[in-house]
């Protein structure tokens, strides 16, 4: 079986993010800095070597200054009907 963050699923998520920050014109140092994390934490997670959970979802989106629920919303309409966990 597939680890899930290797699936589309899961890229569609990190990729929400990713056009997020950009968009907003902030580094993942910055971001890193916001959250009280290194830029290799925002890294691993842009690249998919950590995978993140709601509540850490929650955290970027609010750091990003972003409405998680928004964001998530944007998410959902680009994940796949199947998703494999």
């Amino acid at each position: 079986m597939v680890k899930s963050v290797h699936t589309d699923a899961y890229a569609a998520i990190i990729a929400a993010l990713v056009r997020a920050r950009r968009t907003r014109g902030i580094t993942q140092t910055a971001l890193g800095r916001r959250l009280g994390k290194p830029q290799s934490f925002v890294s691993e997670i842009e690249t998919r070597e950590r995978r993140l959970d709601i509540l850490e979802f929650y955290a970027v989106a609010r750091a990003l200054g972003v409405d998680p629920r928004t964001l998530f919303a944007e998410v959902t309409r680009d994940v796949p009907d199947d998703v494999a966990i």
